[in-house]
């Protein structure tokens, strides 16, 4: 899929859930795959790390690129690695329809998120819960999606970071509505209002999926909460 028609899914099925699959049972990875495609998921995000950006070891292409032809999502690859641009033309060749680096990782990332865009892919901005939001401010143009982390990166289960919700309110502020406002961490029914009122539209997902009975249940309920609170972003 191009980056301009992954844009527009994104957009017109906002608010958008997307399970973080570094929850899911890794023992029945494929089947998982199925479920999600079963209840009407769109997005699969995958989180990537390198026990090195961040303390804990994940999973990389090799492992979910075979997937890629077997389901119809979006497939979302959030990079918490310290090198993301030796290892871009992977996430590339694996099918990836949007890529997010780390604004802790690559100081200056826009020479980075071109060659995403150039790609046709796109190009993701993501920064930590103690990253100041000036640090991405000027790389904002650059960007087709900002990923605010809630939680500190490399664990899930992880609770909320209350503030988040502000640093999201901020950077609806400094991006136009062709920008994907994304959050990443503790996001359940409890917390996922009150990021959609200040602006996310793009939610990931781990334990409130995964843990639950009935996945499609539980993202429709989250997805129904996102909905009544989201704001307008073409005000």
């Amino acid at each position: 899929m191009s980056r301009q028609s992954t844009l527009e899914q994104l957009s017109q099925q906002s608010p958008v859930i997307a399970p973080s699959m570094l929850k899911c049972d890794f023992g029945n990875l494929a089947e998982e795959v199925a479920s999600l495609d079963a209840v009407g998921s769109q997005v699969l995000h995958w989180d990537v790390m390198d026990g090195h950006f961040v303390p804990n070891l994940s999973y990389g292409a090799l492992v979910f690129a075979p997937l890629r032809e077997k389901t119809n999502q979006l497939f979302d690859a959030h990079l918490m690695i310290s090198e993301p641009a030796e290892y871009l033309d992977d996430y590339l060749k694996a099918g990836c329809d949007c890529i997010t680096i780390h604004i802790e990782a690559v100081p200056d990332p826009t020479e980075l998120l071109l060659r995403i865009r150039e790609a046709d892919c796109v190009a993701g901005l993501s920064l930590n819960p103690d990253t100041p939001l000036e640090k991405i401010a000027p790389y904002l143009p650059f960007c087709d999606l900002v990923l605010v982390m809630s939680v500190k990166p490399g664990f899930g289960g992880q609770a909320f970071i209350p503030d988040s919700v502000e640093r999201i309110a901020r950077i609806n502020e400094l991006v136009g509505p062709e920008t994907i406002i994304a959050v990443d961490g503790g996001i359940a029914p409890e917390t996922i209002g009150e990021c959609a009122a200040a602006g996310a539209r793009l939610f990931v997902t781990g334990s409130s999926v995964f843990n639950a009975d009935d996945y499609g249940s539980a993202m429709a309920e989250m997805r129904a909460i996102a909905e009544s609170r989201r704001t307008s972003l073409s005000s």
